[in-house]
């Protein structure tokens, strides 16, 4: 045992690559371990509620609050990493504390804000994401929604220190510590039957019990919990600057999940449940390379870019888009052809029938082409929010939110709900070849001013 440990360290140390190898399989690993109760949380849906109106309800209530949760929090990421490892490394660890805790009041309070506005805006815009429901479906969507609502406040703080812990090469508890809410789910609906609202229970618990474990890390690290005010720096406008970019891509790409639920709450009963249910497995491998990868390579690329180390930036890049499509080309041949087998031995007993099944593993198939251009566009995104080139991520975002529209509609036409999940994969075929394209042509220009 003492020989592998020895392998792995010397495999893993040394170079920059090997480094962030090191760390992306490690996240891989424990993220893998989270994924799997994750897909049996979804077992268990499947099997208790099918793709009945309960899900339907469930799923379009969270739409809104996890939009909130991807733009607004998911966007501190990318703006306030890249800042405090600088100022870490410039300025010190007191000063990297007091940006992060200044980050903190601001983001509490904004993410404050934004839940009261989502809570008592709901009667205003949840009837227009849900046109194709009837009275009684949505009113339920609302009791879930009202339930889900302090997600947004509690997600954003794991978030915030997740980040934080990664920052200092600490990935562990924080790709691990998400298990706790599929955990908790699972439990609450098999013990304690309390229907789809064991659902918003799993999710509000999970997070409470996750921040609890990120709370211990990072006092640990001897790192604040306690958010304290120290006035506007220059440090903190940077994170503002960067955040406003990162905030409206992420609103425009988030949008396009928003427009595809709605689209799909038009069409015949069952038919959000049922794209959700093809995404499901087409998600796992998605999540578990862009959770890795991305995690892992935003610290490294984050100090090449403060030392202006640019022939590292490139051969990274050159390197790990190899091993991306080497891998996954394969991979989504291999869901294309085994959709409807995987979809049938995964989802199909209780109330899934086996005319759900035929339809879920179309859907699967589509979404499928999607995985090596998704993956590889994520490792590009990061390498941009290290480069502080958030604007390119709000141009594209706004690209694809109306390339998502119009496929959406066109494909809708031709094959039903299916369409979708083709339009989903044509977009990030586009946004991976803009970013990518636009990544090369700035290497080019910093790598020249540098020299």
């Amino acid at each position: 045992m003492q020989k592998i440990f020895n392998a792995w360290d010397k495999l893993t140390n040394g170079s920059i690559n090997r480094k962030i190898f090191g760390a992306a399989v490690t996240i891989a690993i424990l993220t893998l371990l989270v994924k799997v109760v994750a897909v049996a949380k979804e077992l268990v849906i499947a099997w208790r509620f099918g793709t009945g109106d309960a899900v339907d309800a469930f799923l379009i209530a969270l739409l809104v609050p996890a939009f909130v949760i991807n733009v607004v929090a998911g966007s501190f990421n990318a703006a306030l990493i890249p800042t405090y490892i600088q100022v870490r490394e410039q300025q010190g660890i007191k000063a990297a504390h007091q940006l992060f805790s200044g980050t903190m009041v601001w983001g509490l309070a904004l993410l404050g804000v934004t839940t009261i506005i989502m809570v008592i805006g709901a009667p205003l815009y949840l009837p227009l994401i849900a046109t194709g429901f009837d009275a009684q479906k949505l009113n339920l969507t609302f009791h879930l929604l009202y339930a889900i609502a302090p997600l947004v406040v509690l997600s954003g703080i794991v978030v915030v220190w997740g980040s934080v812990l990664n920052a200092g090469e600490r990935f562990a508890l924080a790709a691990f510590s998400p298990i706790t809410t599929p955990a908790l789910t699972i439990l609450f609906l098999l013990i304690k039957p309390w229907g789809i609202f064991a659902l918003a229970a799993g999710l509000v618990g999970g997070t409470v019990l996750e921040i609890l474990l990120l709370g211990v890390a990072l006092k640990r690290q001897e790192i604040p919990l306690i958010p304290q005010w120290y006035g506007i720096n220059s440090s903190l406008k940077q994170v503002v600057h960067q955040y406003t970019p990162a905030v409206i891509g992420a609103f425009l790409m988030c949008s396009a999940v928003l427009v595809d639920q709605s689209m799909a709450a038009m069409l015949e009963p069952g038919s959000v449940a049922a794209l959700n249910y093809g995404n499901r497995v087409i998600a796992f491998p998605i999540t578990l390379a862009t959770t890795a990868l991305s995690t892992a390579i935003i610290p490294y690329f984050s100090k090449m870019v403060a030392c202006n180390d640019w022939a590292s930036v490139r051969r990274t890049l050159k390197q790990y888009m190899f091993l991306i499509f080497a891998v996954t080309v394969p991979l989504t041949l291999l869901f294309m052809v085994l959709s409807e087998p995987i979809t049938r031995i995964l989802f199909e007993r209780g109330s899934f029938t086996s005319s759900d099944t035929i339809i879920v593993a179309r859907i699967q198939a589509l979404y499928a082409l999607q995985i090596p251009f998704y993956i590889a566009n994520i490792f590009v995104v990061k390498l941009i929010t290290s480069m502080r080139l958030n604007h390119l991520l709000m141009w594209v975002s706004l690209f694809n939110l109306l390339f998502n529209i119009i496929f959406n509609y066109v494909f809708m036409q031709w094959i039903g709900i299916q369409g979708i999940a083709l339009s989903t994969s044509c977009v990030y075929v586009f946004s991976f070849t803009y970013l990518f394209f636009f990544t090369k042509k700035n290497l080019k220009q910093f790598s020249e001013i540098s020299s």
